[in-house]
């Protein structure tokens, strides 16, 4: 049996799970998520836990159910908490401006960048780091992909690490060439 999907999913207070056949409703504090799962798979609340389990024992199953176990989990975190990413913008004459759902971006190309965010997510300057920009939303699959997608813009350089990293990313710096002096 799967290690991950057979463990019961706690319902915090404050959060209301539906499941209709196939369909799972997580509605909580923050908003909403709704999650169409496979058909091998069933879901069943009582006693404020959700248990998932599949009808067979196939590796693709197996596979569904610890899957489907960790996606109604994170649907469940992300409506009673949401989710966060930070990235580090790190350059001489980086720039980050945001103003609601869009920000402009100055990352030392000849034009400004302009990304708007999906609804849903919300995006703020950090006020302790003028440096760092903060990506949170209740959907977590979403929050990484706006965050990936921003740091594709200027990823972080080998040799001077300039460019848009995560915060507590290591990025592994490069010796540049040296000249040899022919004696």
């Amino acid at each position: 049996m799967s290690r991950i999907g057979k463990l019961p999913i706690p319902i915090p207070a404050g959060v209301e799970v539906t499941v209709q056949e196939q369909h799972i409703t997580v509605k909580g504090p923050k908003g909403s998520l709704e999650y169409q799962f496979d058909s091998r798979i069933s879901a069943v609340v009582a006693d404020d836990l959700v248990t998932v389990s599949r009808t067979s024992d196939e590796a693709a199953d197996r596979s569904l159910h610890g899957l489907t176990r960790a996606l109604i989990n994170n649907m469940i975190i992300g409506v009673s908490q949401g989710f966060e990413k930070r990235l580090e913008i790190i350059g001489v004459g980086y720039r980050v401006q945001t103003s609601g759902q869009k920000i402009t971006l100055n990352l030392g190309y000849s034009h400004p960048i302009e990304f708007n965010a999906p609804t849903g997510i919300e995006l703020e300057m950090d006020k302790d780091s003028k440096n760092v920009l903060v990506i949170r939303g209740i959907d977590k699959q979403v929050v990484g992909e706006v965050a990936a997608n921003i740091r594709k813009y200027r990823p972080p350089e080998p040799y001077k690490g300039k460019g848009i990293r995560y915060v507590g990313e290591h990025v592994v710096r490069k010796a540049g060439k040296t000249a040899s002096s022919k004696g």
